[in-house]
């Protein structure tokens, strides 16, 4: 089952300056804030100084809607035109396979679907239409 759609904004190394203006603009309630420098890691890995307060999620309660945003991710480009992605939530990491394989069919996978520390089952996929999409199983759901 589909859980929720949501807006997905990302922005180049400004989020935290991005959340406190929309956060004040469109009167948003601020319900959680990641910082790369948040991210768990391995030992072998770590996070540099230069991105580690930078935005890896942020989840902002507009009215009753939702508004994630990150920054984009280290290493990668920014790109003018994908400022904006659909976030996908799923109930299950069947059903987050089940609709990774088809937005990808024709498209583009920018990310496998992997396990990460906040879902059993996540992944980027640019559809064959060009927008791209990000995919993730509830936290709590592990079938």
């Amino acid at each position: 089952m589909i859980v929720s759609i949501h807006p997905y904004l990302v922005t180049d190394g400004n989020g935290k300056d991005a959340v406190k203006f929309y956060e004040d603009a469109l009167d948003a309630e601020i319900v959680n804030i990641q910082t790369f420098g948040d991210m768990q890691t391995n030992s072998e890995e770590s996070v540099s100084d230069d991105v580690k307060d930078r935005i890896l999620n942020a989840h902002l309660k507009i009215g009753t809607s939702d508004l994630m945003l990150s920054d984009s991710f280290p290493g990668q480009p920014y790109q003018l035109g994908s400022q904006v992605t659909l976030a996908l939530t799923v109930s299950t990491v069947g059903k987050s396979k089940e609709v990774f394989g088809k937005l990808q069919e024709g498209g583009e996978v920018g990310m496998p679907l992997q396990e990460t520390f906040w879902s059993p089952s996540y992944g980027q996929v640019t559809d064959k239409f060009g927008i791209k999409w990000q995919v993730t199983t509830a936290l709590d759901q592990l079938s």
